[in-house]
């Protein structure tokens, strides 16, 4: 139907341009469509004749050849009566080899192209008007000049057409795909990328590659090279030939017939076998071992399941390193030895077949994106922690990011035996390992301090941030100078990043029962303005991570001011050396806040105030573990006293009606017959004398 019109509408071209020849015209239209039938070719080759097209004016033309095509027309005339939702290929085709275009107004092609500047347009609703802009466009049996400024101009702007749509699309699905590391800066939105990165591409970047075919052919070499792929190609052709040839003489080897046969008895076996299994008696037991069968299987339930080789390894070892990960993207840079087990920070995106931990189910809060996002691999702390004896049941606990592998600062084989060695032999006692230098960061270029670091990766925020949060933990009044508060010395001994070390179980719950604590308050602190607009004071843009990099570091304030030894180990070695000497300490320790005495009392006082006052505000320390105190343990205990004593009193009160309950009284006394073999003889005998 629009190919009808089409030709309609160049009816007056035809009469302009018609050939001395009547059977001939002046005027030749191909026209380029998908697939089409005889019937669709004979009717449009009627419509044509009807127009005034003489025979062969008007032809179809194929899929495979529209390059030809385009490269030889004189002008491009596109059509559709209806609005389409991409700006069609075949016109940016066309505009690239300096056609000219004419096309209806549509929407998406008003969007790109300017009526008289770029190409011609002509009213979607109106065929007829497309006459006059071919008069317009066409002279003198060519395109005229006015035309070929317009194609020009068309190339030009066809160089970077769909320049914007691309990377704005780009940028969409970097952000609702890609799920980039917490260390990683989060690239500009759609709406952030300058209007002058947008309209064009940049084109000088390819000019060193321009040549490049032109210089491989100028070298040396590079005929020899071509010879010899020329001369392998011969012989891989000719090896083809040979080995099909082979594989056709051995396929035609097999008795075909045969092997249907015995295809035809295998599947009529397998039917019967299944027709006399079912016809099998099939032992039914009672209703009571029914019951007893149910209730053994729910009472061991939990313990059903096989335990593989790697699950037994690790429960005589004294120390399991767990992977936090999430996604498929992660599984390459995780291990598979007994030592290490994953930690998936979400229900999807599991191992198959791999004995990892889902810390969704263990830690509700992590289904929800935002925490999940926001908290990383610190989720997989509070999930673990999370009723830790149930999983965990080794005396030191470590975790490695998975970035640490991909980046091959992992621990090698000799690292991992010189920390299990270390650990056995308590050589260090209660102490804080490491792998990942702060000082080998690449986001540390300059070397800085510990608190300078901080600031560089947060925005400059992130000294201001742990003083307000540190106010609200322990609600006091603290100097605007945070070093006064938590001193991280600057001696020439490094710190820890990238959440990759190992630690006691019984401290690793200790630093988790602080962390809940100051994570709290990081979250009560930032949550309305981060959670509203996307924007956070530890980064200079959009960010879903928020807080996660100041997470990364707080680890080493909890272990220098708790006083706990830290010591770095060398991956690729497992050579070890103490940084922060603990005898070097005194007096730049604050301990006070971080003892266990201190941290357990306000621990306990969240507790009771959450079970006691159950505030309705909203609140994120419950989410994040355990909620316990003593008042909690002296009720439930209160209450499994009360319910002994209730059971206890429903077994007197039972026992009681029995005694108490009514018996009837005995109609009569049954007295039983005789034996029958036994004869009793009334009659009296009489004796003469």
């Amino acid at each position: 139907m629009e190919e009808a019109l089409v030709l309609q509408a160049l009816s007056p071209l035809l009469q302009r341009y018609r050939s001395e020849n009547s059977a001939q015209s002046e005027l030749k239209v191909k026209i380029f469509t998908g697939n089409i039938t005889e019937k669709h070719r004979m009717a449009l080759e009627s419509v044509a004749l009807s127009v005034g097209f003489p025979r062969g004016a008007v032809e179809h033309v194929a899929a495979e050849d529209k390059d030809n095509l385009l490269g030889t027309a004189d002008l491009v005339i596109y059509y559709s009566c209806l609005e389409e939702q991409l700006f069609p290929s075949v016109l940016v085709q066309a505009m690239s080899l300096e056609k000219l275009v004419i096309a209806p107004d549509l929407a998406i092609i008003r969007k790109h192209i300017n009526d008289g500047v770029n190409g011609l347009l002509f009213p979607r609703k109106n065929i007829g008007m497309l006459a006059q802009v071919l008069l317009r466009a066409v002279s003198n049996s060519k395109v005229s000049l006015s035309g070929q400024k317009i194609a020009s101009a068309g190339k030009a702007h066809a160089k970077n057409l769909m320049a914007s749509e691309t990377i704005e699309g780009y940028a969409m699905l970097l952000k609702n795909v890609v799920k980039l590391p917490t260390d990683a800066l989060s690239p500009l939105t759609a709406d952030e990328i300058p209007l002058a990165l947008k309209q064009e591409w940049k084109w000088h970047l390819f000019d060193d590659v321009k040549h490049l075919h032109r210089v491989n052919t100028s070298l040396s070499g590079y005929k020899i090279l071509q010879k010899l792929e020329q001369e392998w190609h011969s012989n891989q052709m000719e090896n083809s030939s040979l080995s099909t040839k082979n594989i056709n003489d051995a396929f035609s080897a097999i008795a075909w017939e045969e092997q249907r046969v015995n295809e035809v008895m295998d599947i009529k076996r397998k039917m019967e076998e299944d027709e006399l299994k079912d016809r099998n008696d099939q032992p039914h037991g009672t209703w009571e071992e029914v019951y007893r069968n149910v209730k053994r299987v729910e009472r061991l339930k939990n313990e059903l399941h096989e335990r593989d080789d790697k699950e037994l390894e690790r429960t005589g070892q004294p120390l399991c390193i767990y992977e936090p990960f999430f996604g498929e993207g992660t599984w390459p840079f995780l291990h598979q030895s007994s030592l290490y087990r994953g930690v998936g920070l979400s229900s999807k995106g599991r191992r198959p077949g791999a004995d990892d931990i889902d810390a969704s189910s263990r830690l509700p809060l992590l289904n929800n994106v935002y925490y999940r996002d926001i908290l990383g691999e610190f989720g997989a702390f509070f999930a673990l922690a999370n009723r830790i004896d149930r999983i965990h049941k080794n005396s030191w606990i470590g975790f490695q990011s998975w970035r640490a592998t991909a980046r091959k600062a992992n621990l090698s084989t000799n690292a991992e035996s010189a920390i299990l060695e270390a650990i056995q032999s308590q050589k260090h006692r209660d102490s804080f390992y490491f792998w990942v230098r702060m000082d080998q960061d690449p986001r540390n270029h300059a070397n800085k301090d510990f608190w300078s670091f901080c600031d560089v990766i947060n925005a400059g925020n992130c000294r201001l941030a742990v003083l307000e949060a540190f106010q609200r933990m322990y609600g006091v009044h603290l100097d605007r100078d945070l070093d006064t508060l938590l001193h991280m010395p600057n001696d020439g001994d490094t710190w820890s990043v990238m959440q990759s070390w190992v630690l006691p179980t019984r401290s690793f719950l200790e630093f988790v029962m602080f962390s809940r604590m100051f994570v709290d308050a990081l979250d009560a602190q930032m949550y309305d303005k981060h959670h509203q607009t996307g924007h956070c004071i530890l980064s200079l843009h959009k960010d879903q991570h928020c807080y996660s990099r100041l997470l990364e570091l707080i680890v080493n304030v909890w272990a220098f001011h708790s006083a706990r030894r830290m010591v770095y180990v060398n991956p690729a070695t497992g050579q070890m050396q103490e940084q922060h000497h603990l005898s070097g300490r005194r007096g730049q320790m604050s301990v006070q806040f971080f003892s266990y005495a201190t941290l357990k009392s306000m621990d306990e006082e969240l507790a009771e105030e959450f079970d006691l006052d159950h505030p309705d505000r909203r609140w994120l320390w419950p989410q994040t573990g355990e909620v316990f105190w003593q008042g909690l343990y002296e009720r439930e205990r209160s209450m499994r006293q009360h319910e002994k004593e209730r059971r206890k009193q429903q077994s007197r009160e039972k026992i009681q009606r029995i005694k108490s309950r009514a018996r009837q009284k005995t109609l009569g006394k049954y007295i039983k017959p005789p034996p029958d073999d036994t004869v009793v003889s009334n009659d009296t005998t009489t004796v003469d004398l």
